[in-house]
């Protein structure tokens, strides 16, 4: 398989996100509703793969978002230069005060254990990455100019608010007039759409952005809920079906989306809150579907930012020029150690990844 990549040295940025970014409260291994203190992270659903392909992958990227000029904003700001990613495309909005127009996000989450599930509770009403417009950034600036080798945003952003879908759209068809590969992560989350349409107007929204799309990710519940289409046979216990069941459902989405490169899937099946099966296909029209080493019965730490862990694995892997099978390895293998760590995004190394890809095990290192 082949993706046409722009030349590194024509571009400032290997990787461009584009999504909100929210501040985490974490009350580590206790509860929500019992905290008396919280730890704070960054974290977004299309954040996490650039802070990821940054930090963990050693690429050059930036995010583009929207943040409000008060002290959470620039706590946020700080995270974010911490994780590497560059802040220059970030809208910063007037603070009004108390929040009553416009806020930056809060996402209140705990990890779970054993048969407590993980639990998250947002907070981003009227945030400011929900009220972006697509005049707010200059895509043809950024795109034509500066130059982006790979754009990723995803379904969160999308169903953020009614506006947030064209500035993906305006984004990825930018990013398209240029040669940018653009990414996008499924990611359905019913919290987002429960009040406006539910399962209906996800599939609306997500058909919209579909065909731009070069290389579309997401769990089969997020191909179902998202954009309609299911694998024949499939149960609560998604890894229990043979691969070609995958492989039928990414055939039908390549037919319908004949400018799809590339379509990949994580697989987790939950037999606690910390302990998941775990593992990854791909598809692409030369290679057919190839599958990554499945991982039963992974101890998981924090399950929140595998998914994107999985899609900067793959997305760093594709821009360094190897073939599919292995960039579904780097993937996989990326998003079973973020799992491993607190927080949304990944504490891996590349080289810890690239250990585990080659099959090393748990052994102390001295």
């Amino acid at each position: 398989m082949t993706l046409e990549l722009r030349a590194r040295e024509e571009c400032t940025y290997d990787a461009v996100s584009l999504g909100e970014v929210m501040l985490r409260l974490d009350p580590g291994e206790g509860r929500i509703r019992t905290a008396r203190e919280f730890r704070v992270w960054e974290g977004g659903g299309e954040y996490n793969v650039a802070r990821g392909l940054s930090r963990c992958f050693g690429l050059r990227t930036a995010v583009v978002t929207a943040l409000v000029d008060n002290e959470v904003g620039h706590l946020l700001e700080g995270l974010v230069l911490a994780g590497g990613v560059d802040t220059s495309l970030v809208s910063w909005v007037p603070y009004d005060g108390i929040g009553r127009d416009v806020r930056n996000g809060l996402n209140f989450t705990e990890r779970g254990f054993g048969v407590r599930g993980a639990k998250g509770v947002s907070d981003r009403g009227r945030s400011a990455a929900s009220q972006m417009r697509p005049e707010d950034t200059d895509w043809e600036h950024l795109f034509g100019t500066l130059g982006v080798r790979w754009l990723h945003t995803g379904g969160i952003f999308a169903g953020l608010s009614e506006g947030t879908a064209d500035v993906a759209i305006a984004a990825m068809e930018a990013a398209r007039r240029h040669g940018t590969v653009v990414s996008y992560d499924l990611n359905y989350r019913p919290s987002l759409w429960s009040s406006v349409g539910g399962p209906d107007r996800a599939r609306e929204v997500n058909t919209r952005i579909a065909g731009l799309v070069d290389v579309m990710i997401g769990n089969e519940e997020d191909f179902t809920a998202a954009l309609g289409y299911a694998v024949e046979g499939a149960s609560s216990d998604l890894t229990e079906l043979p691969p070609e069941a995958y492989a039928a459902m990414l055939a039908d989405v390549a037919r319908d989306l004949p400018q799809l490169r590339v379509g990949a899937v994580t697989l987790r099946s939950v037999r606690s809150a910390s302990r998941n099966d775990w593992g990854a296909l791909a598809w692409s029209p030369e290679d057919g579907l190839v599958q990554a080493t499945q991982r039963d019965d992974l101890e998981i730490l924090d399950r929140v930012g595998g998914g994107d862990s999985f899609a900067s694995g793959l997305a760093y892997a594709l821009l360094t020029g190897r073939s599919l099978d292995v960039a579904v390895e780097y993937g996989a293998a990326h998003g079973a150690l973020a799992m491993t760590t607190p927080g949304d995004t990944s504490m891996a190394t590349l080289a810890e990844v690239e250990a585990l890809v080659r099959g090393a095990g748990a052994r102390v290192e001295r």
